[in-house]
């Protein structure tokens, strides 16, 4: 029996609610002893005093007792809305310590609703993503993922993966059965199928990975060609310093800012050039860094002055990431009298501005790109580990190929059961059971 344990369920601060939340076996005893009440109604909302252990009073509050399993978490729930700031809610969760209960840990209501079979793994990483959400569609995203969308997608593949395994184990172990003469057919067409839909959500989600976790948008260019006035501009506030003098910018600067209805992180590099120290030259692998590592990169040029050399190196890298990422070419400073050769950067479609007087059309830019792409109801792997597993998923039903044209299938079935293991890490863990179930309700074998 698992103790019983509290805590805090609303943010720390001060508020006008704060939800004191106690799950486990013990749950409605420490509620009544809190309010002094000999009964609390399953699902009803009760207005009650609560009281510490020496019969002082805490506060008046609504007390709502959750039964089991029909709860969270599986398990006898009771949650306390009581006024909110850091006394009374501390108070309140003091006394339930008091009177039994412990202290949960972080995300351990979650862990419960997981272990009573309340929630599978994606819907508690949806649980945990949509505290963080980053733009309207995340959210929108991770509503139904909380719902079981994921869980029903991966669950059908899984299904199909089953039984192409069952396919292989009656060859292998009921061969004298009356089976269909074109199974080694039929299970290549369900692979092929599999494998265009995982490796479509896959690719999709790695390229949407900027809408959950926010998207990292860098700037580079070479000193002096306004990089940090473009940052101030987009933030619309004096957050980098701003001289004439090459390489005041010595490090990358990262700010958030909301363009449209996504939250982004904004990063301003070091002026991208032939390093005079040693400072300036650590400043300019990180702005390559930043690079590799951004969603979007916005590439900055001065058309007031003539292109050059370091205005090239520019040039070489969006040639070198421009397969990986997405660029925005900007011709800065139109509002002086043009020198830029803008017909070497002219298939890049470059935006003209001047960032010290309206960024608003690469405002406009950025959000047409972000937005672009991002149905929302298309499927969407939201974490590192489900994006993980569904590649790892991919390796073994590739590796599965040559035994089944060979007629290895003890090897095929190896690299299928690694597959379903993988694919079942996003949601549950595969059982052997499953796919013996698949066999014989299938092909009705064992008579």
């Amino acid at each position: 029996m698992n103790p019983t344990i509290a805590a805090i369920a609303t943010a720390h601060g001060i508020g006008s609610i704060a939800i004191v939340r106690l799950s486990g076996s013990d749950a409605l005893s420490i509620a009544l002893n809190l309010s002094h009440r000999k009964e609390l109604v399953p699902r009803y909302a009760t207005l009650t005093p609560l009281y510490t252990i020496n019969e002082i009073l805490i506060d008046e509050a609504i007390v709502i007792y959750f039964q089991n399993p029909k709860s969270f978490t599986g398990e006898d729930v009771v949650e306390f809305q009581c006024h909110g700031g850091m006394i009374v809610a501390e108070s309140v969760l003091r006394t339930a310590l008091d009177l039994g209960a412990r202290l949960a840990q972080p995300g351990e209501f979650s862990k419960r609703a997981f272990l009573n079979g309340r929630m599978d793994l994606t819907q508690a990483e949806a649980i945990a993503s949509l505290i963080e959400a980053r733009s309207d569609d995340a959210a929108r995203i991770l509503a139904r993922q909380m719902k079981g969308e994921l869980r029903g997608y991966i669950e059908n593949i899984r299904d199909s993966l089953l039984e192409i395994l069952a396919y292989s184990e009656v060859v292998i172990d009921y061969a004298e059965e009356d089976l269909p003469l074109d199974v080694v057919e039929q299970i290549v067409v369900k692979l092929e199928k599999i494998k265009r839909e995982l490796s479509r959500t896959l690719e999709s989600s790695r390229r949407r990975s900027g809408l959950m976790q926010g998207y990292r948008v860098a700037i580079i260019g070479k000193p002096n060609v306004g990089k940090s006035s473009l940052l101030n501009s987009l933030l619309d506030y004096e957050r980098a310093i701003v001289s004439e003098i090459a390489g005041t910018t010595r490090d990358t600067i990262e700010e958030q800012v909301r363009i449209g209805t996504h939250l982004i992180r904004l990063v301003d590099t070091a002026g991208i050039r032939n390093a005079h120290d040693e400072i300036e030259r650590i400043g300019i692998e990180r702005s390559i860094a930043a690079i590799e590592n951004a969603d979007v990169v916005i590439a900055l040029f001065d058309s007031s002055r003539e292109m050059d050399e370091e205005d090239f190196s520019i040039v070489e890298l969006i040639e070198k990431y421009m397969v990986q990422k997405p660029f925005i070419c900007v011709l800065n400073k139109v509002d002086l009298p043009i020198m830029f050769q803008s017909q070497k950067v002219q298939k890049y479609s470059p935006i003209e501005l001047s960032c010290k007087q309206n960024s608003e059309v690469l405002i406009d830019a950025l959000k047409e790109l972000m937005d672009h792409d991002n149905d929302s109801e298309e499927m969407m792997l939201i974490s590192q580990r489900q994006i993980s597993a569904t590649s790892d998923t991919l390796v073994a039903i590739d590796e599965a190929y040559e035994p089944l044209q060979s007629g290895e299938l003890e090897f095929f079935s190896f690299h299928i059961n690694q597959a379903i293991r993988s694919l079942s890490s996003i949601t549950r863990p595969y059982e052997l059971d499953e796919m013996f179930d698949k066999m014989f309700g299938q092909f009705c074998l064992g008579k």
